[in-house]
């Protein structure tokens, strides 16, 4: 009699526990808790490069200055293109003069246009303007510096418009994250600080986790890259934070 209400009792728990063991997987199938997927911050970098040969004559910005499309931000002092513009533009008055009366021909006018166009261009390439509305993220030179044509002297950046990051998911999550799909991410290092995000892109071809990925197992899987835009209004987000962005893995 012990003996079979022993067994009863065994029986029982085995059934209670199998309950339990049913409810959690069911719990955990349903209810899964969002998976975050870590990115770094980036934006469009606009680098300014130098297109005549002179000195820094004048600097008008510093680094993480907020700056106006067309602000001047700096000048050089293109001494030797200034006097060439002066001469050139003296004979091109003369030329012009000459044509006018008839005792000069149309082709040495034109070439005589064409060569002060030329040199009042190499004078505007010695103010150095910008040319978006942003931030100026990098300087390069200094004020007494020489430059030659490509040297490059600053990078602007807007990070309230073009703020982005790449997250790489599993090919299974594909389908979910189309182009237009709302998204949050998070700052870590700020309270896990909210940021709505927009899909902008989504990788049309597996790729290999790019090597900025901490672990070799992570690397060698094929992942597709999305695209993330952010609003940033208060400028929270700067190139290479990480971002956190919580992707709901629901069935």
């Amino acid at each position: 009699m012990a003996s079979a209400k022993s067994k009863s009792i065994k029986k029982r728990i085995s059934i209670i526990l199998l309950l339990v063991v049913v409810g959690i997987a069911v719990k955990l199938f349903f209810f899964r808790k969002p998976f975050y997927y870590a990115g770094t911050v980036e934006t469009t970098k606009v680098d300014i490069s130098a297109r005549v040969t002179s000195v820094i004559a004048l600097l008008n910005f510093k680094e993480g200055d907020h700056v106006t499309k067309n602000q001047l931000l700096m000048q050089l002092s293109c001494e030797d293109y200034k006097l060439a513009n002066l001469i050139t533009t003296q004979d091109f008055i003369r030329t012009e003069r000459l044509y006018k009366q008839g005792s000069q021909s149309k082709e040495i006018f034109d070439q005589m246009k064409n060569r002060k166009d030329d040199s009042d261009l190499k004078i505007s390439w010695c103010n150095i303007t910008s040319p978006l509305d942003g931030i100026a993220l990098n300087k390069y030179h200094e004020a007494g510096e020489m430059v030659t044509p490509g040297t490059r002297l600053l990078t602007l950046g807007n990070l309230k418009k073009d703020i982005y990051a790449y997250i790489y998911i599993p090919q299974n999550l594909i389908n979910k994250i189309l182009i237009g799909k709302k998204l949050t991410g998070y700052l870590p290092e700020s309270n896990m600080q909210a940021f709505e995000g927009t899909v902008t892109q989504v990788g049309e071809e597996a790729e290999f986790t790019p090597k900025n990925v901490q672990t070799r197992e992570e690397r060698t899987r094929l992942v597709y890259a999305i695209k993330i835009s952010f609003i940033n209004p208060d400028e929270v987000l700067k190139p290479g934070m990480t971002i956190e962005v919580k992707i709901d893995e629901e069935k």
